[in-house]
Formats: structure tokens, sequence, C-alpha cells
């Protein structure tokens, strides 16, 4: 198994299928501030339908974090728009 950590791109999408509800918190954290250092304020952040479960916690940090000046659901309601202060 490779240790070496493993780089997603900075581009304003950040799709969370492929990880589990407590790595949520802090990436979602640690990817607003990687948009925000690369003068992305609009993000999509793209978490599914299901039982609305990992939106209901997407929703809750994006509510508590300084720096998102505003988010809604995207239409199809799997992902969630985010626009962030500069």
């Amino acid at each position: 198994m490779d240790d070496n950590p493993v780089e997603w791109p900075i581009d304003g999408v950040l799709d969370l299928h492929s990880f589990r509800p407590k790595e949520v918190s802090e990436l979602l954290n640690d990817y607003i501030d990687a948009c925000l250092a690369k003068g992305i304020l609009d993000l999509r952040i793209i978490h599914g339908k299901g039982t609305g479960a990992l939106r209901e916690l997407v929703h809750s940090k994006l509510g508590k974090h300084p720096r998102v000046l505003s988010y809604q659901l995207d239409a199809n309601w799997g992902a969630t728009v985010v626009r962030l202060r500069a």
C-alpha cells in the first residue's frame, strides 16, 4: 500500500462520495482554505441525494464557517453550491 498523500485537484468542485462522514468536516475546511488560496470563491460540493444525512452534515459545517457567504442546494439536490467571502 502506498502511504504517499493523494493530491486532489483544487478546482471548486469537491465530490464527497469517496469519503467517510467522519472525514468530511476537516476535509471541507481544508478544501475551502485551498480554494481561497487559489482565489476560487464559487464552489460545488457534491454530497449525493441518499438519505440526506451527508447533505445535512455539509450544510451544518458550511453554516458555521466564517468564510462562507452563502450556500444552497443545486438544482439536482445532489450538490450544494457555495459562495465564499473574498
